[in-house]
């Protein structure tokens, strides 16, 4: 009679729960679809994938030089920095900075990464009584959302809300990025 261990089926049986688990509740067990594309051709069947990530360090400087540009205006803003999934990465309220800037600095991030393009770009192109990019959810088309890019690719996004206008969010917004142009690729 030979004994057999179960852990391996446990271990097999666990992973295969996961799985199960992973779809049923939507989440992805591939990488993500929105990530950046790699800087060479990929090959066929390749299962990773690298992409360039903004990092901590200049988030950080972004957001600072984009606080500073906003005291220089005495505009009380909120600032938002983005990854290439949409992941809010870093959030800096600055004092006086109404409740919904946040919110609305958030989603400018969102939409400028998502798009590749500045929000105030993308609302001139939003018109019509049908359906259209305004209408996905999580995304706002006022001026002071400002992609980050590395490789001609889009890799965060920096949204700025408090202004009373979106050229003075996007105004500030800019100057963040400017920050840290000579150290992006």
């Amino acid at each position: 009679m030979t004994v057999r261990s179960a852990r391996p089926r446990l271990v097999v049986g666990s992973l295969t729960g996961l799985a199960i688990m992973a779809g049923t509740l939507g989440f992805a067990v591939a990488a993500p679809a929105q990530a950046a594309p790699a800087k060479n051709e990929q090959r066929a069947g390749q299962a990773v994938v690298q992409t360039d990530v903004l990092s901590a360090d200049a988030a950080l400087t972004i957001a600072d030089a984009a606080m500073k540009e906003a005291a220089k205006r005495r505009q009380r803003v909120t600032v938002v920095i983005v990854d290439r999934s949409g992941v809010t990465r870093l959030v800096l309220k600055g004092d006086g900075a109404g409740p919904q800037t946040e919110e609305s600095a958030r989603r400018k991030a969102f939409t400028a990464v998502s798009f590749g393009r500045t929000t105030s770009e993308l609302g001139k192109g939003v018109t019509g009584g049908g359906p259209n990019i305004a209408d996905i959810p999580g995304t706002l088309f006022l001026g002071g959302g400002v992609p980050v890019a590395s490789g001609g690719a889009p890799i965060a996004g920096i949204g700025v809300g408090g202004a009373p206008s979106g050229d003075i969010d996007e105004a500030i917004a800019q100057e963040g990025l400017k920050a840290v142009a000579g150290r992006l690729r």
